[in-house]
């Protein structure tokens, strides 16, 4: 998964100037830049899955962490209030691997557990401050909710990013109210309600949240307590949502 064709190659002799500066042997010196350069590869390569405001910490090579307490809030649902296992997301509509997530996984996850009541998706706002339109973005998604339509605007932010490609997609907010009265908002009360920014503190609260569970980038999800990072396959859901329905 990490990309190691950036670092440099490792040096084929101990430079002369340093060896008697600092009367380090060679043997000695070689092999503590071979430690020093296993470090980076293990713990300072960023994950391609998640775009992050800092790398997300490696845990034994796993793409999971266990028992981590985070609250699902008031945030949209995705399925049964009931459901057994709750998925909560933490994401950002401008970031690329949160639409991978959506086009790629998401549907599976729908079709063989949300669709049946086994699993319920929560969706958090964690606006990246990386990505210009990410927050304005997150605003309108619970401008939508407050009509009904979060998972409309949702679907409809993603789809239309997806049209370009797989990078970052910058667009304005004229584009974001246009898209809004494309999915058939009441476009005068969805303006008012970004123009006045009523739902800054409710993003700025989920951000908080996401930070106090360690949420470093986006998508972060949380399977019963179990955290999920990155845009995974749809295999790697189903395993720890299959062990959450378990002990059930």
């Amino acid at each position: 998964m990490d990309d190691q064709s950036n670092l440099p190659p490792l040096p084929s002799s101990t430079p002369q100037s340093l060896t008697p500066k600092f009367g380090i042997p060679q043997a000695i010196f070689s092999g503590l830049v071979i430690i020093a350069v296993s470090i980076y590869i293990s713990f300072g390569m960023p994950n391609r899955n998640v775009a992050s405001v800092t790398p997300p910490p490696q845990v034994g090579g796993e793409t999971r962490v266990k028992n981590t307490a985070v609250s699902a809030d008031d945030d949209p649902v995705l399925g049964e209030a009931k459901a057994p296992v709750t998925i909560i997301e933490f994401s950002d509509f401008q970031c690329p691997f949160c639409r991978k997530f959506w086009r790629e996984t998401l549907p599976e996850i729908k079709k063989n557990y949300i669709d049946s009541g086994q699993v319920k998706l929560v969706y958090r706002d964690f606006p990246l401050p990386m990505h210009p339109a990410a927050e304005i973005s997150a605003e309108a998604g619970e401008c939508a909710d407050d009509q009904g339509k979060f998972w409309d605007w949702h679907d409809k932010l993603f789809s239309e990013q997806d049209k370009d490609g797989e990078s970052t997609v910058q667009y304005e907010v004229s584009d974001i109210k246009k898209w809004g009265n494309e999915i058939g908002l009441n476009t005068s009360q969805f303006t008012a309600c970004l123009d006045s920014q009523k739902f800054k503190d409710e993003v700025a609260k989920d951000v908080a949240d996401g930070q106090a569970a360690d949420v470093a980038g986006t998508p972060m999800f949380f399977v019963n307590g179990t955290m999920v990072r990155g845009s995974q396959p749809f295999s790697n859901f189903q395993k720890i949502i299959d062990e959450a329905l378990k002990t059930k």
